[in-house]
């Protein structure tokens, strides 16, 4: 079961700790003003006048008391959804809160894109509440970084917004929360950094019908994190106004002088459901039930007031009556709102001032080639780097083994890692460990600092060692990094560049270094999915990902690192290539073969065996973006040979090239002369066995038969 709650004095003429009586009317009037609000949507949502609700009754004490030691507009929220007091008391109103439970399209927090207490306010850098549970820690602690790393660098100091030595990060959640891997990755780095970071646990007991004791070995976060290295740990009475004060002030001022993270336990009660959607009588006890309300903390503060003397019962009750109109009010003029368009469902996806489709992104042909020697993949990746970090001193990259060598003092001992392909490599040694740096082993920690990271100011360029371990990012990046813009109304974004080596080819790279799985990413809308072929298409294309605003998932195929065929020289220093623009890359009159990433190759080998032994001219294009795709160049293709074939390396079945065979059969369908043909993976892993890796993988003979196959038809 959970452990004692902390007890605060209970004697009349408790010690105060120098609030005035006009300081605790006030946190009083916040929290009376949160349970209204939650009333009121309560009956709105019965109406059907708002279509989702939920409630901070029992939060609402430790909310308003911590946020007095709060600077608005200076230090940083990441609130979760049962903070509609914190909010209140940085400055946020009810009528805007009342907007976003309408789904107004004035609502300020997300333009009617998310349901209620999902707050979002730049001018408090209150950043956009998501639902995803424990998510926002890791990018709390991404913010917070921003900070340290800003400390360390001038140049980067100076192009950070309003940055101030003295800020704290606060990342909230409930105690279920601490249960996910995010938030112990989370303690990790707040803990290895020493970063002004406050975790508040608000501990009601309850992950909608879990208790504690199933959550949480003992029943009690703070007593697991007691001695967690460099993390300063408090508890609290949560329900209990001075208490919260007194230790929420505690945990801000360790922070603000630079001791490092802290965490502070706050014990709560849930008064209502998890949700209207929720019915706790089927999983409480009545006399459970029956208990909490005795830890009321709306009724625990207004029975200080009055014990205290600093407020009458006629003046509590003028209180009341006067914010039952207030809230009131304000709810009849929300209702008078009407929701966004129907022709506004696609806004904020992406960057509305920065397209990197544009013509502003297109140096393609005033290419300036420096040099005789060819350079590998690997070499104009790492020149693309060089170049944009030279420019943009914003620009941090990080990941596992990206730098050279952790240990600084050892740099001129060693050769250096800079990645297990060598991408990163002297980009340490050349801009510095505040720039380039290891992390720990965990996905997840990486794509959600470098959200966080970009919502200060920063560009973070971070590497996903094997795309076959993505998958523990994959809540960051599609429930996160995706949504943002979106989902804030285009008031936040994360700019963030994921590179990932992907794909096989690799004779013995076996089931975890050989996946592919793009369309994946791919149908995640507000991602940008890049898989250049060639050594300057991947120089030119990182750079479009680095300089535009959108966050961009850049595949880089292992297997083309390092090849001859697809050597460059180096383009220069603004060489660049937009997003959604394919190539051709063989002229052809017969049929059109549509490939990406290491079937580019096999498909101008297959092209000219089928030239030089049949005559049949086939003209390839190279895709190059997956999201967007360039079906503008398909369609003028299949229009002059009038017959397709799609070749790519991922799996068969609903791969990206089921998606391309939809879209030419919808718009291109009169233009057909035969049916359209996919060439790709079987559907099943890549094996450890060369030969069993060849039968699965597609091979110039495979695309060679396709293109026989489809001339004859």
């Amino acid at each position: 079961m959970a452990t004692k709650i902390p007890q605060p004095e209970t004697t009349s003429a408790r010690d105060l700790h120098g609030l005035d009586p006009a300081e605790l009317l006030e946190m009083y009037h916040l929290m009376l003003t949160s349970r209204l609000l939650d009333e009121q949507e309560m009956r709105l949502k019965r109406q059907s006048k708002i279509f989702f609700q939920l409630s901070a009754a029992g939060h609402e004490a430790i909310q308003v008391a911590i946020a007095r030691h709060i600077r608005p507009g200076s230090d940083w929220l990441y609130l979760y959804y049962r903070d509609r007091p914190f909010a209140l008391a940085m400055g946020q109103s009810p009528f805007e809160h009342l907007l976003q439970a309408v789904a107004a399209e004035e609502d300020p927090a997300s333009g009617g894109r998310q349901m209620p207490y999902h707050f979002s306010d730049p001018a408090l850098r209150t950043v956009s509440v998501s639902s995803p549970v424990g998510t926002q820690y890791l990018q709390g602690v991404g913010t917070a970084e921003a900070g340290y790393r800003a400390k360390m660098e001038p140049e980067i100091r100076k192009l950070i917004e309003d940055f101030e030595d003295d800020e704290v990060v606060i990342v909230c959640s409930g105690e279920g929360a601490t249960s996910e891997g995010e938030f112990w990755e989370a303690l990790n780095t707040a803990c290895n950094l020493k970063l002004p970071i406050v975790f508040l646990i608000e501990d009601n007991e309850y992950a909608i019908s879990v208790p504690v004791e199933v959550q949480t070995p003992g029943g009690n976060i703070s007593r697991l994190l007691a001695e967690f290295p460099n993390l300063h740990v408090v508890r609290c009475d949560g329900t209990d106004l001075l208490d919260s004060w007194a230790k929420g002030g505690e945990v801000i001022e360790h922070c603000r002088k630079g001791r490092g993270p802290a965490l502070l336990h706050a014990h709560t009660v849930r008064l209502n459901s998890h949700s209207e959607s929720d019915d706790d009588r089927v999983y409480c006890s009545a006399i459970e039930r029956v208990e909490r309300e005795t830890r009321d903390p709306l009724l625990r503060a207004r029975t200080l007031l009055l014990d205290e003397g600093l407020a009458d019962e006629d003046e509590l009750e003028s209180i009341a009556a006067k914010l039952k109109e207030m809230v009131s009010q304000a709810s009849d003029r929300a209702l008078e709102y009407s929701q966004p368009g129907p022709e506004t469902a696609n806004r904020w996806l992406y960057s509305e001032e920065v397209d990197p489709t544009s013509d502003c992104f297109d140096t393609e042909n005033e290419l300036r080639e420096e040099g005789s020697d060819k350079h590998t993949m690997v070499d104009l990746l790492n020149a693309c780097l060089r170049d944009e970090m030279e420019r943009d001193p914003r620009i941090v990259c990080f990941g596992q083994d990206v730098a050279d060598a952790s240990r600084e003092e050892i740099l001129d001992q060693v050769p250096g890692k800079g990645g297990v392909f060598k991408v990163t490599h002297g980009l340490q040694r050349r801009f510095g460990s505040c720039r380039v740096f290891n992390t720990p082993l965990a996905e997840a920690n990486i794509v959600g600092r470098a959200i966080g990271l970009a919502i200060r100011g920063f560009k973070p360029v971070v590497e996903i060692q094997f795309f076959d371990y993505i998958w523990p990012a994959f809540q960051q990046i599609r429930n996160e990094l995706a949504t943002l813009r979106y989902r804030s109304g285009n008031d936040w974004a994360a700019p963030v560049v994921i590179r990932v080596p992907f794909g096989g080819y690799l004779k013995g790279g076996s089931l975890y270094h050989s996946q592919t799985g793009a369309s994946i990413f791919a149908q995640t809308p507000g991602l940008r999915v890049i898989l250049p072929s060639t050594a300057q298409d991947a120089n030119g294309l990182l750079r479009t990902a680095i300089r535009c605003e959108d966050p961009v998932l850049f595949l880089e195929h292992k297997h083309l690192y390092r090849q001859v065929h697809n050597k460059g020289l180096y383009p220069g220093d603004n060489f660049m290539i937009p997003f959604g623009k394919a190539k051709v890359v063989r002229p052809g009159s017969d049929l059109t073969v549509i490939a990406c990433g290491a079937l580019v190759k096999r498909s101008v080998d297959a092209a000219k065996i089928a030239w030089e032994r049949d005559g049949i001219d086939v003209e390839i294009i190279d895709l190059r973006s997956l999201s967007p795709l360039d079906m503008d160049l398909v369609g003028e293709s299949v229009r002059k040979t009038h017959k397709v074939i799609v070749a790519h390396e991922d799996a068969l079945s609903f791969g990206i090239g089921a998606e391309i065979v939809a879209r030419i059969a919808d718009q291109l369908f009169s233009w057909l002369d035969g049916p359209v043909k996919r060439v790709a993976a079987k559907d099943v892993w890549v094996a450890y066995s060369p030969q069993l890796e060849k039968a699965t993988l597609p091979q110039v003979d495979d695309v060679l038969s396709a293109i026989e196959e489809l001339s004859a038809y």
